[in-house]
């Protein structure tokens, strides 16, 4: 039976971790010349414009021997009032496993239910599960382990932290998320996570209060791709949620710093920190070629 990977909770804690794991490996050079992919066609289909998602999907499937599809819904017949069902019916017919990154997660939903191969959320509104799996190889990377390591998640309650609120649950993470009123993550997930998992997660209003001895410390950027209308009302809100060196007083001396990136210099995050001794930002970058290529490997057999 095919398994997609939509959100961080359809893998196990065990799943999960294993992931992290073979990703290590993989940077690390083990299995260099292992090639699971030989003989398969990945689709990369793409309502987003992307570098990271796109480049590291396109190199890893490359280094594990596939070759990639790259799909603008734009240039293929959905752009012409084909269906989504028919499309994911059809191209599972040519291909191994497909990534999608969309606007809506009810469009990544409505694929995997009608595909028959592995589907990858590449990003939707609601879940951003290959950036988490990243985001947690960097911080077992940095700290060694990854339950019981504080995370403060400062800013807007989007998708990354959705899917870093899932993440958690599955590690034994602490996470502490500061958002402005009416900018919180999805209750449903944080629900589900304390209540499955015993997840130690909260929410507060205060940067500070989120920042207060963490071992890391995450933001994105305040508007995210497609949501630009009343961008200015809502940096406005966020103008107390940089990540500077003043915020960074308040968390541990080895703090580390992480940004799912683009960063929107002097916004979200400051050149001091970003570039800062702290920041493991472009580590955090790199992983995303490891972790989908151990994904990949997971998923396709």
């Amino acid at each position: 039976m095919k398994k997609d990977f939509l959100k961080i909770f359809d893998v196990s804690p065990n799943e999960f971790t294993g992931l992290v794991k073979r990703a290590i490996e993989l940077k690390s050079g083990k299995d260099a010349s292992k090639c699971p992919l030989i003989g398969k066609s990945i689709g990369l289909f793409f309502e987003k414009p992307s570098t990271r998602t796109r480049v590291s999907f396109e190199v890893g499937i490359y280094q594990l021997g596939g070759q990639t599809i790259y799909l603008n819904p734009k240039e293929i017949q959905l752009g012409r009032g084909e269906t989504i069902a028919d499309t994911a019916k059809v191209l599972s017919r040519y291909l191994s496993a497909i990534v999608l990154r969309t606007y809506t997660h009810a469009t990544v939903a409505e694929f995997a239910k009608h595909a028959t191969v592995p589907v990858i959320n590449g990003l939707s509104d609601m879940h951003h599960p290959c950036q988490a799996l990243a985001d947690l190889m960097t911080i077992l990377e940095k700290r060694g382990r990854l339950e019981g390591v504080r995370v403060a998640f400062i800013g807007d309650g989007n998708n990354v932290a959705n899917s870093l609120i899932e993440a958690a649950a599955l590690t034994g993470m602490e996470l502490a998320l500061a958002c402005p009123e009416g900018f919180e993550p999805n209750a449903e997930i944080i629900d589900y996570a304390r209540g499955k998992y015993k997840s130690n997660i909260t929410v507060v209003r205060r940067p500070e209060e989120a920042v207060g001895m963490a071992d890391v410390v995450y933001t994105d950027v305040w508007v995210s791709m497609g949501q630009e209308d009343g961008a200015d009302k809502k940096k406005e809100k966020f103008r107390n949620y940089q990540i500077n060196s003043n915020l960074l007083k308040q968390a541990k001396k080895d703090v580390v710093v992480l940004h799912c990136l683009p960063a929107y210099r002097g916004s979200e995050i400051t050149d001091e920190v970003m570039d800062g001794p702290h920041s493991a930002v472009f580590d955090q970058a790199e992983n995303r070629l490891h972790t989908e290529k151990a994904l990949l490997e997971f998923l396709i057999k």
